[in-house]
């Protein structure tokens, strides 16, 4: 199958649109990575140097499941798989998890300060529901650490880019205010709170292992009552926790009523890893945004891709609109060197990914891939592309001939 699946790739060239004299052809290739009856996929974009594929590029984890009909429930346990590039991408389970959704994943991230080895995961206790991250070695096959916090569980939200810390926010909460990101029935100690004082953004010493609130929903709802009124009477939860690249800043988002759009609040803010300047963003740059360098990032404002300063927020470059993506809002991330933009955007049952070369703006799209009925709700597909080291080629979930969800990859091979 695997051998098949090499033989089935595409290889396209395609005339990239660019302004200079010498017209660029990029070319690509597509290969399905994995393969049914199991499903496997990622799970998370590859925002803030996310990825699946380790430091050099040898591997690739992933998720395996029987299912993809239900939101998986507290005994619905996904393997966590490493699969062999050198080797047809054969694939070896490394251990389970019961912290996990179909949109995020586990949050897997391999660890900077040893990321051909090591990585991050959330998981949860069978016995208590209580969720908590764990780190696992893939050379010594098995979990190296474990970062339990019983009287509040939390769970990694993302890493630092260059390592030492990782920020953790309340899965159970956000099962219970929006499932799609959540852990359903994991253990909640702020039911009936609305802006609860020991509960938002924590930031967890990798080393050390201690843990700090940087950031409680009371604070984070007294800073925004002013511009957001509304606020006072709502249930608030966090998503897309983003370390910026020199790991000074934190992007999130303070959201309530998500499903309500007359009624939702959807605020992004930043804050320093010390609690320190705490601030809301009052130009709103789309629900998937990603750091470029320094205090400046990637965004969708009024159909275009842009570049946006945190710190004087204003919007500094515009990158391209509707000439050049077809939803610049999709799901955007930059390769690590910032040289290569991968925008993913959907209609309907397909998707399909424009790629932009920052030097030159030269850029092409690929073909369509298919999410059949998982278009939306809690178990829908997102483009979620994902970067390696190299930055010459992504991984991304599809759904493969047979109907099963697997993970694809996209090769530049022309750069």
């Amino acid at each position: 199958m695997k051998l098949l699946m090499y033989r089935l790739a595409k290889v396209l060239c395609l005339v990239a649109s660019t302004g200079s004299a010498s017209r660029a052809q990029l070319k690509y290739e597509v290969r399905q990575l994995t393969s049914g009856p199991a499903h496997h996929f990622y799970g998370y974009i590859g925002h803030v140097g996310n990825s699946p594929y380790n430091a050099d590029g040898k591997y690739l984890i992933a998720l395996r499941t029987t299912f993809q009909d239900h939101m998986p429930t507290p005994g619905d346990a996904a393997d966590i798989v490493l699969l062999d590039a050198g080797n047809g991408y054969a694939e070896t389970k490394l251990t389970e998890t019961r912290g996990w959704n179909p949109q995020q994943g586990a949050m897997m991230y391999w660890n900077p300060e040893k990321p051909s080895r090591q990585f991050f995961f959330n998981d949860r206790d069978p016995s208590t529901n209580k969720v908590f991250t764990a780190l696992y070695d893939i050379f010594e096959r098995k979990r190296v650490r474990e970062f339990h916090f019983d009287d509040r569980p939390a769970a990694n939200g993302g890493v630092r880019q260059d390592g030492g810390a990782f920020t953790e926010i309340n899965y159970a909460r956000m099962a219970r205010l929006r499932p799609v990101t959540g852990y359903p029935g994991a253990w909640d100690w702020t039911v009936g709170v609305n802006d609860p004082l020991d509960d938002g953004l924590f930031v967890v010493d990798a080393a050390t292992g201690t843990r700090k609130l940087i950031a409680s929903f009371k604070q984070m709802r007294d800073a925004l009552v002013a511009t957001h009124p509304t606020i006072v009477d709502k249930a608030l939860f966090l998503n897309h926790t983003l370390w910026n690249r020199e790991g000074d800043r934190i992007f999130f988002f303070v959201r309530a009523n998500f499903d309500d759009p007359k009624t939702r609040i959807n605020v992004p803010m930043t804050v320093k890893p010390d609690g320190s300047e705490l601030t809301e963003q009052r130009v709103f740059i789309g629900g998937h945004p990603e750091w470029d360098f320094k205090s400046r990032m990637l965004g969708a404002v009024e159909k275009k891709l842009i570049l946006y300063d945190a710190v004087a927020q204003q919007i500094v470059e515009t990158i391209g609109g509707p000439e050049v993506f077809r939803d610049p809002e999709g799901d955007t991330a930059l390769s690590r060197d910032g040289k290569w933009i991968v925008n993913g955007a959907t209609t309907g049952a397909t998707m399909h990914y424009t790629i932009v070369r920052r030097t030159d703006r030269a850029s092409f799209h690929t073909a369509d891939f298919s999410r059949g009925t998982y278009t939306g709700g809690d178990l829908r597909i997102d483009p979620a592309p994902c970067w390696n080291r190299d930055g010459d080629r992504f991984a991304f979930p599809a759904l493969a001939k047979d109907g099963t969800r697997q993970m694809f990859e996209v090769r530049v091979l022309e750069r």
